[in-house]
């Protein structure tokens, strides 16, 4: 199968055989010195010298987790938004009873850091700012590092969503003032759903201590005083952070700057591609995704009788549209283990299947 989704992402043969491994006693030396080294090689990927969490959840969870752990029921927070995963973020910071101003993009148009500053500029008692690095549903990249400037001028938390960024693109947490930076196991580490990441920093820490937003199982306090020896305060997914620690050794390898530089040249190849089967691609260019290329659904195609002839015919999952855009678009992920080849063989396919799904221009 060729699973071109923006997550769940394949995993390496080497990834799924240490899943295979004999459970042991998370609590003992041996896990220790797994989570010790997972935890502590997780900092190169965030670019941080802060604390960094391996909770047993999806990405979701985590973004939970990093509000809980900073704000307080009646917290001004701005929330910016331009796809279905920024509008998810102010929804988990509604749910806990801040004070949330959506501040709205136009889906397949970047956060603009200008708007940005003059919300905070309108809105003196704004704490945090939510910002999703890299929108899945528009496959659109914000400018974080731009962002992120404008909200520590400010004084206010940075707060960010890198799920489907960290590990594929760049993501300085430090030098960019990020206060909180959260991702996921499934995206761009290469391993299966069940881990959120989370870093947290010194000014993370001051709010923290103020919070006082309901958290028992996401409380960071324990998390830290549990991995100063080492240990999760809960029973950890010990597979999950075998198969995380092996694909980081893998990633080790290949470097940083190669990573970033695989997903640029990959995602190169999938714009031109799409493009030269008479496509179109959705959103501002200048903003286009590395790990993730949104395609306009034109000319007669039916995206979801295209993603069925794909996975029916020929074994190939690509995903829809989500919210707005379904039955809009469809969206090919290239995060994680993927190279040129995968995408020029996707290509292929594409030009075989969109005739049967209604396109009229191949």
């Amino acid at each position: 199968m060729n699973l071109r989704i923006p997550g769940p992402t394949p995993c390496p043969e080497p990834v799924l055989k240490a899943m295979s491994k004999q459970m042991i006693n998370h609590r003992g030396p041996e896990f220790k010195g797994i989570l010790e080294r997972t935890a502590e090689r997780l900092k190169h990927f965030f670019q941080t010298r802060n604390d960094v969490f391996v909770l047993t959840c999806s990405g979701t969870g985590g973004m939970e987790a990093a509000i809980v752990n900073t704000l307080s029921p009646g917290d001004g927070v701005l929330a910016t938004t331009n796809g279905a995963f920024g509008d998810r973020f102010a929804e988990i910071v509604e749910a806990f009873g801040a004070k949330v101003q959506r501040l709205q993009f136009e889906w397949g148009k970047p956060v603009e850091p200008e708007a940005v500053q003059k919300a905070l500029q309108a809105d003196p008692s704004i704490k945090a700012v939510l910002i999703t690095h890299n929108e899945t549903s528009t496959g659109i990249t914000n400018d974080l590092a731009a962002i992120a400037s404008v909200v520590k001028r400010a004084g206010k938390l940075v707060i960010v969503d890198a799920i489907s960024s960290l590990g594929s693109l760049d993501l300085q947490s430090d030098a960019w003032g990020c206060d909180v930076v959260v991702t996921g196991s499934q995206k761009g580490f290469m391993s299966p759903p069940g881990l959120a990441m989370v870093s947290f920093g010194d000014q993370a820490w001051a709010a923290h201590k103020q919070a006082k937003m309901p958290r028992y199982n996401w409380d960071f306090t324990k998390y830290k005083s549990f991995q100063a020896r080492w240990e999760t305060p809960w029973t950890p997914a010990v597979t999950g952070v075998y198969a995380l620690n092996t694909a980081m050794d893998m990633m080790m390898k290949e470097g940083l700057p190669q990573i970033f530089a695989r997903h640029a040249r990959v995602a190169s190849v999938a714009r031109e591609g799409v493009q030269s089967l008479g496509l179109s691609l959705f959103g501002d260019l200048n903003y286009a995704s590395n790990v993730i290329t949104a395609v306009r659904a034109t000319d007669g195609l039916d995206p979801k009788k295209l993603l069925a002839v794909l996975e029916t015919e020929y074994d190939v999952i690509v995903a829809g549209g989500q919210s707005k855009l379904d039955g809009k678009i469809f969206r090919i992920g290239h995060l994680g283990w993927v190279n040129e080849k995968d995408i020029e063989d996707l290509i292929k396919v594409l030009k075989v299947a969109l005739p049967k799904a209604g396109y009229k221009k191949v």
